[in-house]
């Protein structure tokens, strides 16, 4: 336990503000990941799961309780995680080690934002520990990061401090995004590929790298096959689609293939922007996703 503390504990080190009482751009909350371990290492609880997932979430942080709620984190749930994947939490000891340097590189990335969209907000992180997934969520209270999930998800980047800095600057950006701060069952497969693809090209620009790395590595080579299909079912329903939200997927579609469109889509609009200050803030507060590709320039299998 000890190590944890201490490996996350050098996250809550802000940086100091630049006034006093200035509060800090990045606000990194670990407490929920000690308090965790603390009870995975009690022998009597680690041989009930129920009753160490009851006993962790009932004494949840608030950026925790907001997450549980946005995505259905119940201690039944987490209890049936460390019962059928009891490597991912073990597993998450070593990766939590790694984030030492993890804040101070979201610092840059938070100045970045700052700088590029100067409207931007920087609501706290909360790390907290989960039921397996999702990686991370976000809105405009707060960032929230599955420890265990996002540590597994080494098909992302194999470098477990890259993967937490590229997709948390991609979180950041959904804090900032009218349209991500309402999600539905009707939105179309074009509405959640821009949202994300939106996310992913700030964070590009922001943090150095996409997060979804993976999609643009299986995709060279693929470009016009796959936006070609892409054009001709963008009005389907985002949910239940090859495209989005759709976990892993296999090896001849991965999951969540429609962020990589998006991003693509995005990057067009940017590059034919003669503003690119308004672009940025254009991209950012989109309304309308079908307006936005109309104006976007972007074809399927286009060079970018």
């Amino acid at each position: 336990m000890r190590f944890i503390a201490t490996a996350l504990g050098a996250l809550l080190i802000a940086t100091p503000g630049t006034a006093e009482n200035t509060p800090p751009r990045v606000q990194i909350v670990t407490s929920d990941v000690e308090r965790f371990y603390a009870l995975y290492d009690d022998p009597a609880l680690a041989a009930d799961p129920d009753a160490l997932a009851t006993r962790y979430l009932a004494d949840a942080s608030p950026g925790l309780k907001e997450f549980m709620v946005m995505r259905r984190i119940t201690p039944e749930r987490v209890a049936k995680t460390l019962r059928e994947k009891p490597d991912l939490y073990r597993d998450a000891r070593g990766c939590a080690g790694t984030l030492d340097s993890v804040r101070g590189r979201l610092t840059a990335a938070a100045d970045r934002l700052a700088m590029l969209y100067p409207q931007a907000i920087f609501p706290p992180i909360t790390i907290a520990v989960s039921r397996g997934a999702p990686v991370a969520a976000a809105n405009g209270k707060g960032l929230y990061v599955s420890l265990e999930a996002l540590c597994a998800a080494k098909f992302f980047e194999a470098d477990d401090e890259d993967r937490f800095v590229h997709v948390i600057a991609h979180e950041y950006v959904h804090a900032q995004q009218p349209l991500a701060q309402v999600e539905s069952d009707s939105d179309t497969v074009l509405h959640a590929a821009l949202v994300e693809g939106a996310a992913e090209f700030i964070a590009e620009q922001i943090g150095g790298s996409v997060a979804y790395t993976h999609l643009h590595r299986w995709a060279a080579g693929r470009e016009q096959a796959v936006e070609r299909d892409f054009l001709a079912e963008k009005d389907n329903k985002a949910n239940g689609s090859r495209w989005m939200y759709n976990q892993l997927g296999t090896r001849d579609w991965p999951g969540d293939l429609g962020y990589w469109v998006g991003y693509r889509i995005v990057k067009s609009h940017y590059g034919r922007a003669p503003d690119k200050a308004a672009a940025i803030e254009a991209i950012i507060k989109m309304k309308d996703p079908a307006a936005f590709l109309a104006e976007s320039g972007w074809t399927p299998g286009m060079k970018l």
